[in-house]
C-alpha cells in the first residue's frame, strides 16, 4: 500500500516525571518504519516537573495537560486529542522492540476486522536487570498475584508474523490494553472511551460485545522497564493498588472477577505459601533456564505485602488528590 494511502496512526502517553525514560521510548518510535507523516504522538502530562516536557518537544510530540487524579486519565485526555484511525497506548517505561512493529501490527488489524486490537510481547532487553526481566519478560503481567488470576491465553492460529489468540469460554480473566496495544479508534468510540477510560476495561468491553480474537506480532512487542529492584516494586505494586481501589469506586469494571483460574483469596495465600512459588520458580529455570525466576519467590511475598500496604494507604490518604503523583516510584535503565 502507498504510503498516503496508510492509516494514521496516534501514540498516546501518560507521563509524570518520565525524563529517565521517556527519550529511551520516543527514540523507539521514531525508528520506526511506518511514515513519519502519518504518526501522532500524543503526551498527556501531569504537569511533570523534570525534563519530560523538553524531550518531548524534542521529537515533537504533542503535549496535553493531564489534570487528573489517577494514573489513567492522561490516557482519555490524551486520547481526546488524537487524530489517528488506529491508537497505539505506550507508556515512558516502554521501548518498541523492532523498528516495523506498527507498520506489521496495524496491517495485521486493518486486515482482521474481527480481532479487537494487537498485543505486544514483552521481551526482555541489556537494559534490564535480571529482576527487571523477571517480572515483564517472565511474568508478562508484572506481577504474581495477577499472573495466577490470569487465564492462559489459546493461540487460534499463525498467519506467517501474525499470530490470533483467544481466552477459552466462560473467562474473561486476562488484562489486555496496556504497553504496546494496538487499537481502532471505532472500537475505542463505540465503548465510549473518551469519557470513562481504562485500558484493561475497553478490551473487556469489546471481549464481551463478541470480539474475542486479539492479535500478536510474532517476536515482537515492547521491552516493558517497568522496575529495576524488588524494593521498587513493593513501592510499584503500594501505587498500583491505591490507583485499582480509586477506579473501583468510580467504575467498579475489573477482569480479576471474570472467572480467573484462582481466587483472589487463593492467590494472595500463595504469595506467602513458600511451596507454591518455590515449584514455579523450579518449573520456570527448567523450562526457560533462566536465573532470574529465582526472584519469584521474594516477588511474591512483596507482591502481598505491596497490596496491603497500598489497601492502608488508600484508607488513610482518601483526602489526597495528588496521591497517585506522590507515590510515583522512580523508573531507570540498567546503568
Amino acid at each position: 500500500m502507498a504510503s498516503n494511502e496508510l492509516p494514521r496512526v496516534s501514540i498516546i502517553i501518560p507521563t509524570l516525571n518520565a525524563g529517565a525514560l521517556l527519550d529511551n521510548c520516543l527514540s523507539s518510535i521514531a525508528r520506526q518504519t511506518y511514515p513519519k507523516d502519518k504518526i501522532q504522538v500524543v503526551l498527556g502530562d501531569a504537569f511533570s516537573k523534570d525534563d519530560t516536557r523538553e524531550i518531548a518537544a524534542r521529537y515533537c510530540a504533542l503535549v496535553i495537560d493531564d489534570t487528573g487524579k489517577n494514573m489513567e486519565e492522561g490516557k482519555r485526555i490524551a486520547l481526546k486529542h488524537a487524530t489517528g484511525e488506529f491508537i497505539v497506548f505506550i507508556d515512558a517505561d516502554n521501548e518498541l522492540t523492532h523498528p516495523d512493529y506498527l507498520e506489521l501490527a496495524v496491517a495485521a488489524l486493518r486486515d482482521r476486522p474481527n480481532a479487537l486490537g494487537v498485543e505486544g510481547y514483552y521481551l526482555p532487553s541489556a537494559k534490564m536487570t535480571s529482576f527487571c526481566r523477571y517480572v515483564t519478560a517472565r511474568l508478562h503481567i508484572s506481577d504474581p498475584i495477577c499472573w495466577l488470576m490470569a487465564t492462559n491465553p489459546s493461540l487460534v492460529a499463525r498467519e506467517g508474523e501474525i499470530e490470533r489468540w483467544t481466552l477459552p469460554l466462560g473467562t474473561f480473566s486476562y488484562p489486555l490494553g496496556a504497553n504496546g496495544f494496538v487499537f481502532r479508534r471505532a472500537d475505542l468510540d463505540a465503548v465510549k472511551a473518551d469519557d470513562h477510560f481504562q485500558d484493561t476495561h475497553v478490551a473487556l468491553h469489546l471481549m464481551k460485545a463478541g470480539k474475542r480474537e486479539w492479535l500478536r506480532v510474532r517476536g515482537r512487542g515492547v521491552h516493558h522497564y517497568y522496575v529495576q529492584t524488588l524494593k521498587g516494586f513493593l513501592q510499584k505494586r503500594r501505587r498500583a493498588t491505591v490507583h485499582f481501589l480509586r477506579v473501583q469506586e468510580e467504575k467498579p469494571v475489573n477482569w480479576m472477577r471474570e472467572k480467573p483460574p484462582v481466587p483472589a483469596w487463593l492467590a494472595a495465600f500463595y504469595c506467602v505459601s513458600f511451596f507454591g512459588p518455590a515449584w514455579h520458580t523450579v518449573r520456570g529455570l527448567v523450562r526457560d533456564r533462566d536465573l532470574a525466576w529465582l526472584w519469584h519467590i521474594p516477588a511474591s511475598v512483596a507482591s502481598l505485602l505491596g497490596v496491603l500496604w497500598g489497601m492502608r494507604t488508600h484508607r488513610t490518604g482518601r483526602n489526597n488528590r495528588q496521591l497517585i503523583a506522590d507515590l510515583q516510584v522512580k523508573q531507570t535503565l540498567k546503568q
